[in-house]
């Protein structure tokens, strides 16, 4: 019997899950595939200039191309991955990645807003599968290598998030910005079909229907301290995140006018940050959780600070700007990670629900911080930004002083 036979039998209560080792070739699988699918969510940030200036969107406005993507991102976390507690995993995932490429083809042909900006929005949508895989790492994985599992998926993730900006770029300087839609539509349709036949499957044991779990979120947010912490904490600095990725495209065109490839290699040394991801998953199977959230709300401010302090156009600004960049994704990846192992530690019946909860929170923090960084930089330039992005992480580090035990 293969591997893939053997753990077809997992149920909803994965006990069976964990008391054996996560084989390593479904690790990679699933890291692989949350970060190709993820990266979908990404490519408009360093775009925004040429796609904005192709579909006649004004730069205040522009912030709409990263923001509708969060938004079907978000929806897709609050009306689809509650489905990962009663339908077969597989199955959904597939089904979510058919309207990604779907989306991903009307997006490469887009050639006005209103097409381009509703294919972001199904984009989104459609890519919570990512979200349905990681939950699922975390039924095959035994409780003791948890955070580590889910820690390696995420830097998969993680790194799709992180690569997308300078692939982007690059493609985009290339061949123009339509080409990584079209290529990544071809990716994600070879993604599915590998999926469809190499994923084990997990059949959920449904404690209620649909229309239950639905009105059951409500329920498990009111009722789960621990989930409404730590996705206020993502939520803080993901948004400084998405303030920081939407705007920083802008900042070294008008700056320090970098070309589409200047700016690639620029996103490209973000992907450092990317590190903090398995470490942080590690580490929290120690213990370390609490005092890495606070490490992480003082990288995230620090970059902002270091990103306020020299504004200038000279070459050392650049290079503490790509410092900046590095410690920021630090920061949210290795947070990421720690408020994920928090709540897969909740339960397993409501797994799918308590993560999509999680997600959509956090995915909110980040649609108004990309909304809220097109805005401060067309009126107030890159100080505003930074002044924004300082003080949002600040006020996050404030209450979480407040926590009195670890979450």
């Amino acid at each position: 019997m293969n591997q893939a036979t053997q753990m077809n039998g997992v149920t909803g209560a994965g006990k069976a899950a964990e008391s054996a080792a996560m084989p390593g070739w479904i690790t990679f699988l699933l890291a692989a595939s949350c970060g190709l699918i993820v990266a979908n969510l990404y490519y408009a940030q360093t775009l925004i200039g040429p796609i904005a200036a192709a579909t006649h969107l004004s730069s205040g406005a522009a912030g709409l191309i990263v923001t509708l993507t969060q938004l079907g991102y978000v929806l897709g976390l609050l009306f689809v991955v509650p489905l990962s507690d009663i339908i077969e995993n597989r199955r959904l995932t597939v089904i979510s990645l058919i309207v990604v490429v779907a989306a991903l083809v009307a997006a490469t042909l887009a050639r006005s807003a209103v097409l381009f900006l509703s294919a972001s929005l199904f984009i989104g949508l459609g890519s919570v599968a990512a979200q349905i895989l990681v939950p699922y790492a975390s039924f095959l994985a035994a409780e003791k290598h948890r955070g580590r599992v889910v820690g390696n998926v995420m830097s998969g993730l993680l790194l799709g998030i992180m690569f997308a900006r300078p692939l982007a770029s690059f493609v985009s300087g290339l061949w123009g910005w339509h080409a990584i839609y079209a290529i990544s539509a071809v990716i994600i349709a070879l993604l599915t079909l590998l999926l469809s036949r190499v994923l084990p499957q997990r059949q959920p044991v449904p404690a209620m229907n649909y229309s239950g779990l639905i009105r059951s979120l409500g329920t498990l947010l009111m009722n789960t301290p621990v989930l409404r912490r730590r996705a206020i904490y993502q939520a803080s600095l993901f948004g400084t995140f998405s303030l920081f990725w939407t705007t920083i495209s802008l900042r070294l065109a008008d700056t320090y006018h970098l070309s589409q490839q200047g700016i690639a290699l620029f996103a490209l040394a973000g992907v450092a940050g990317a590190v903090a991801s398995p470490v942080a998953g590690r580490l929290a199977d120690k213990g370390w959780t609490r005092p890495l959230t606070g490490l992480a709300f003082l990288l995230a401010g620090g970059a902002f600070l270091i990103a306020y302090l020299f504004r200038s156009d000279s070459a050392v600004s650049l290079g503490l700007l790509v410092a900046a960049a590095i410690l920021l994704d630090m920061g949210v990846s290795g947070n990421l990670v720690l408020g994920q192992r928090a709540i897969y530690s909740l339960g397993n019946e409501a797994r799918g629900r308590l993560n999509g909860l999680f997600m959509a929170i956090f995915f909110i923090g980040g649609a108004i911080g990309s909304s809220l960084g097109g805005w401060a930089y067309a009126y107030g330039g890159w100080e505003l930004t930074s002044l924004i992005g300082i003080a949002v992480p600040a006020l996050a580090f404030v209450y979480y002083l407040t926590e009195k035990k670890q979450a």
